[in-house]
């Protein structure tokens, strides 16, 4: 469980600062009561984060083997591709991703004309949820759920959402002038390579 709960804590903490929903958590933030944001945002990763490991816990009806080589191919594989992407950028900031996020709240947004608590956790949890849908970090998760025990992942996931989100939050726009993509994805794909190689190695 506490091997899980680690390889959980870290996927989510690393992959995850600086991301798209990092900076829907931030914008928001800006805009709206900061503990209804955060809360939304969390309860969207959380129920993320559960459907996941449902989804990986399903996969554990395959052989084994079948589902080691497949985490590690994936590992592996995201590794490479994030060290790739990582490798073709200059060495600057996050506003691709800023800006990604600054035009799908825009577009939600401007459908709102009366705001409550209900509406801002509401657009909170259904913008979070919809950016993290099929990103690298479910299928990592799931991938995780797979070989591990699953309330480890689970929790692991949750408190590196919610250490994620609480930063986009409190100091998220701070904090992105300091941050280089380049250097992130770089980290990413170091750990996704190391989660590859330590499945590969398991018995």
């Amino acid at each position: 469980m506490l091997t899980g709960f680690t390889a959980g804590l870290l996927l989510i903490s690393i992959s995850e600062l600086g991301d798209k929903t990092f900076f829907i958590g931030a914008i928001l933030a800006m805009r709206h009561p900061r503990r209804w944001v955060f809360l939304g945002v969390t309860a969207a990763l959380f129920v993320m984060t559960l459907l996941s490991v449902l989804l990986g816990q399903v996969a554990t009806f395959l052989p084994p083997h079948y589902v080691q080589w497949a985490a590690v191919a994936l590992f592996l594989g995201f590794g490479l591709k994030l060290l790739y992407d990582a490798s073709r950028m200059k060495d600057q900031g996050l506003a691709h991703e800023q800006a990604e996020a600054l035009e799908t709240v825009n577009r939600q947004e401007q459908h709102i004309t009366q705001w409550s608590v209900s509406s801002v956790l509401t657009e909170a949890f259904l913008l979070t949820f919809v950016a993290e849908w099929g990103d690298r970090t479910q299928i990592a998760t799931i991938t995780l759920a797979a070989a591990n025990h699953p309330v480890g992942i689970t929790l692991g996931a949750t408190l590196g959402h919610a250490i994620c989100a609480a930063i986009a939050v409190v100091s998220g726009k701070f904090v992105a002038g300091r941050l280089s993509e380049r250097w992130l994805t770089t980290a990413g794909g170091v750990l996704f390579l190391i989660f590859g190689l330590v499945a590969a190695l398991e018995p």
